[in-house]
């Protein structure tokens, strides 16, 4: 199985002290363990990197460009890096089935990205705004990783 990897899981990597830290560690560790194929799209990294680089003060991490560089690069070395293909349509046509407002267009791109490379799985703390679409499955770190 096919594993998108979603930004907040990615971004609990780097706090290990966050309740969730541990959590995401635990459960990337248990689908590597099963021969997971474990995979970020170039929105993930965009996401990232806007909240890697923000202050603290403004629920960021605060990190430097080239402290998040680096952070970025490690992922790229830690998971598959799904090809940047054209998604416009693919996304317009999630949108409009299922009324995506605001700011859960990002999870619409991200769910374009796994039907355009057949990606069956995410892996999110955020399970809820991925429960509306069809043909993908939402796995969620704390029951993967109790």
């Amino acid at each position: 199985m096919a594993v998108l990897v979603d930004t907040n899981v990615l971004l609990r990597l780097l706090q290990p002290h966050h309740p969730h830290g541990p959590i995401a560690e635990r459960a990337l560790t248990m689908l590597r363990s099963k021969g997971e194929v474990l995979n970020v799209a170039s929105q993930n990294l965009v996401e990232f990197w806007a909240v890697a680089t923000r202050p603290i003060v403004e629920n960021g991490l605060g990190l430097s460009s080239e402290q998040a560089m680096g952070e970025m690069n490690a992922l790229k070395r830690l998971f598959g890096l799904l090809p940047e293909l054209p998604l416009q349509d693919a996304w317009e046509l999630l949108v409009t089935k299922h009324a995506v407002l605001g700011k859960n267009t990002h999870d619409a791109r991200l769910v374009a990205a796994m039907l355009v490379h057949q990606v069956d799985s995410i892996l999110t703390f955020n399970v809820q705004d991925f429960n509306r679409y069809s043909g993908i499955t939402v796995l969620d770190p704390r029951a993967l990783a109790p």
